[in-house]
């Protein structure tokens, strides 16, 4: 699909920087002009296409749609919700707050925090264009069978004592607000919303395709396979302890992914590193903590982390 700016940019690095192809520098060069390229655009035309879908959606809709749903049902519903919204793990907290509001169950309301920083169509856009369709499609299926199933065991649990602050129920009946808009109105929104996005998150590409650029041409490959790949049991949890401590979108981490993996790691381990960083992030725990028990935290946490270190294992026992 790229392969002319492949091309193009091998031509900038090595035929006009008249650097080396050979060279650790030329070949960081010319990873990084290609990737961060490639990225800017997927991000821009995948973002604005679901961005334009969403403008058929509101929130209020899923609100009425979501209210009153069997757990089971509601946890899937609110899984798939997960994928249309460009949340990441704490900006998607208020809705997590609304959704309590309109007296959904809280196990329900735990699928859609748990899918919508996993499965956003930032990740499913970078996905995408390094890995190809089938890896994309594996990893969101994945990713919701851990939104659903770590939201429905919450809400089993019965844990809603554990939530801190005063969440005040809406009164009555939620009303599905309809919106009418023309299709330039849309084409304008979702253009809008795009350019807003990009603004907010092409540092995070820059810096992680910076650092992926780096490890591409001055990390030797025997040096990855030696620390961080080969199928040692321990390689997924070290992934994902690594990972929390970070904070970052997929935007950011994702170019790491693809360096990794071309260096030796497998794409399990790499990808358990991802859903760490991008769903089991500190700054989310910290903003949790004022409106969530520390017992509901750790159990959330445990759950995802379980569902992600899965993930990483059966990632690497099938590819």
């Amino acid at each position: 699909m790229f392969d002319w700016l492949e091309i193009l940019m091998g031509g900038l690095v090595f035929d006009i920087l008249k650097l080396q192809k050979e060279s650790s520098l030329g070949e960081a060069l010319h990873f990084f002009f290609y990737d961060t390229i490639k990225i800017f655009i997927l991000l821009v035309v995948i973002i604005f296409v679901v961005s334009f879908l969403r403008t058929y959606f509101n929130t209020e809709k899923v609100r009425v749609y979501l209210q009153g749903k069997s757990e089971f049902s509601g946890n899937i519903l609110a899984a798939l919700f997960g994928i249309i919204t460009p949340f990441c793990s704490c900006s998607a907290i208020p809705l997590f707050l609304g959704f309590m509001q309109a007296r959904i169950p809280i196990g329900i309301t735990f699928s859609f925090l748990i899918s919508a920083p996993l499965n956003n169509e930032i990740a499913i856009a970078m996905l995408f264009g390094l890995f190809g369709w089938k890896i994309t499609a594996i990893y969101i299926g994945f990713g919701l069978l851990v939104a659903i199933l770590g939201g429905y065991m919450i809400g089993k649990l019965g844990l809603e004592k554990y939530v801190l602050i005063p969440v005040t129920p809406m009164e009555g009946e939620l009303e599905d607000v309809k919106i009418e808009l023309t299709l330039k109105q849309r084409a304008k929104e979702s253009w809008d919303y795009t350019k807003d996005i990009f603004k907010k998150i092409y540092l995070y590409v820059i810096v992680g395709v910076g650092i992926g650029a780096f490890i591409h041409g001055f990390i030797p490959a025997d040096f990855i396979s030696l620390y961080a790949g080969g199928d040692a049991w321990y390689a997924v949890p070290v992934a994902v302890l690594m990972g929390i401590p970070m904070y970052s979108n997929a935007a950011g981490v994702m170019p790491l992914i693809e360096v990794l993996t071309a260096k030796g790691m497998l794409l399990g381990t790499a990808l358990a590193f991802m859903m760490a960083v991008t769903a089991l992030s500190l700054p989310e725990a910290m903003i949790l903590k004022r409106i969530l028990h520390i017992k509901l935290i750790a159990i959330f946490f445990g759950i995802v982390s379980f569902g992600i270190l899965l993930v990483g294992y059966v990632f690497n026992a099938i590819l």
